[in-house]
């Protein structure tokens, strides 16, 4: 797991947990779509009990700007696999856990701040899986052509 081949495999994977939450809170934007929206910060405000309101508009409009956000952010962790990880693997990796960790300690302070201690919790599952083996540095350099995104 701590190759260069699947080093790079694994930037899939950061990719999708990232921006996989994306879409769902671009769903959050509308009252008609915000279900999945509502339900994911449901639970990551634990307990799963239906407290979470997507009506207000600053509130809907903050999930917009969040789901692009992430989506952003997952597209462009492929690029970087697909355009640049062959040239500077270690820079690539070093900018995941750079990015992931800000992201993590902000979100997480954040969280705590505002009554929602449960979301810094799920935060360190979600942080395992975006970095996984990226961790540590590959220990061996295989090149691959790079190509277009996955």
């Amino acid at each position: 797991m701590r190759s260069h081949r699947a080093h790079k495999a694994w930037l899939v994977v950061s990719a999708l947990v990232i921006g996989g939450f994306g879409p769902v809170f671009a769903l959050g934007s509308t009252e008609a779509t915000s279900g999945a929206a509502a339900w994911t910060l449901d639970l990551l405000a634990w307990p799963v009990d239906g407290s979470q309101d997507l009506t207000a508009g600053t509130t809907r409009f903050l999930s917009a700007l969040t789901g692009g956000f992430l989506l952003g952010w997952g597209v462009m962790v492929l690029a970087l696999r697909s355009w640049v990880y062959d040239q500077a693997p270690e820079g690539v990796r070093r900018s995941l856990l750079a990015g992931a960790l800000a992201w993590f300690v902000l979100d997480s302070l954040g969280s705590i701040a505002s009554g929602t201690p449960s979301n810094a919790g799920f935060n360190v599952a979600v942080l395992l899986l975006v970095v996984g083996p990226l961790w540590w540095p590959a220990t061996s350099r295989a090149a691959e052509p790079t190509g277009s995104l996955p």
